[in-house]
């Protein structure tokens, strides 16, 4: 996906994607089926949103949108951000980010170390003119900056098509059965599941929705009306249909809960070693319901998005947690009936 393949050494965005595929051992036993977590965390800017800001920017220096010394703007609940601003510095772009100020901390402390100027703005739904994304698509008009419109950006979706999905299909050997993804953009689930069927069509596309979303009402009823409570995932659960989502081939949809995600994921960080933040749980959960719902001998992948670093004063806080109402010591095995 880079541009400096000639190089003998290379710069950071040279080592975006790539990224190992992780047995998660206890969930494959518990379901009969091989469940695995492609580890995006070990991306260079820490998530598997580097593959979207990568492909964003290479897509806009090819069309002349994008040139040395310019800004990029965009709205975002963080790990995009910090992708476009690693990506972007080492290609020479300077970064605006524009974020709910419901996220957490620590995202916000990061962009700015990185260099990234950081604007919170109040959480308002996308229907408000103030809502975080239309911020910043006015500022990059009114500055003419480089707007990276993720959600709705196909060049996002077409960097999980030409690099996220081959890699599953080629670390499986071609025996992946199903893909799990939850959507923020879309980019990931819209992206691997359009590379993976058209290399064997009957590889399934399943979508994990958090509490409060509507990809599930959308995928099962065709409306986006969405009344089931709400998630304190960052990053994920979309309101609308975005233009990386609308004409994606989705044969499975699931619900997956905040509990369900905390205990996977605390099951993964004491067990197995692994330190995931809870868009990855919400993942994850979804592999599982594939793997009860539709019989053992699957291979399921799913995304590892990024790691639990960022969130520590929300999910690995137990302040918190008992707040929102949430249990992290609950044994694994209580997931399964889910």
């Amino acid at each position: 996906m880079t541009q400096d393949t000639n190089s003998k050494y290379h710069q950071v965005d040279h080592f975006v994607g790539n990224t190992p595929l992780i047995y998660l051992k206890k969930l494959s036993e518990l379901t009969g089926s091989t469940i695995l977590g492609k580890a995006e965390f070990m991306n260079p800017g820490g998530s598997v949103k580097d593959r979207a800001a990568l492909g964003i920017i290479l897509d806009a220096e090819k069309r002349g949108q994008l040139k040395p010394g310019m800004t990029i703007v965009e709205g975002t609940a963080g790990n995009t951000g910090i992708g476009l601003t690693v990506i972007g510095q080492a290609r020479g772009y300077k970064t605006v980010i524009i974020i709910p100020e419901t996220q957490s901390p620590e995202k916000m402390e990061l962009l700015r170390n990185l260099g990234a100027e950081v604007i919170p703005v109040p959480a308002k739904p996308y229907k408000d003119p103030d809502n975080y994304i239309h911020i910043a698509h006015r500022k990059a008009d009114e500055n003419g900056w480089f707007w990276a419109n993720q959600f709705d950006n196909v060049a996002n979706r077409d960097a999980h098509e030409q690099s996220t999905g081959p890699e599953i299909h080629r670390q499986t050997n071609g025996e992946v059965t199903a893909f799990v993804a939850a959507i923020g953009s879309g980019g990931t689930l819209g992206g691997v599941s359009l590379a993976l069927k058209k290399l064997n069509p009957e590889i399934k596309a399943v979508c994990a929705d958090p509490c409060g979303a509507a990809m599930w009402n959308w995928f099962n009823q065709g409306v986006t009306e969405a009344s089931d409570g709400d998630s304190v995932a960052e990053g994920i659960g979309q309101s609308r249909v975005t233009a990386n989502v609308e004409d994606i081939p989705v044969d499975h949809a699931y619900k997956i809960d905040d509990q369900t995600a905390l205990t996977i994921i605390k099951h993964l960080a004491r067990d197995e070693g692994i330190f995931l933040g809870l868009s990855s749980g919400i993942n994850v959960g979804g592999a599982v319901r594939q793997a009860l719902e539709h019989g053992p001998g699957q291979v399921i992948t799913t995304i590892l998005c990024d790691t639990g670093v960022k969130y520590q004063s929300k999910l690995y806080n137990p302040e918190w947690l008992a707040e929102q109402g949430l249990s992290d010591d609950l044994p694994i095995e209580s997931i399964l009936k889910a």
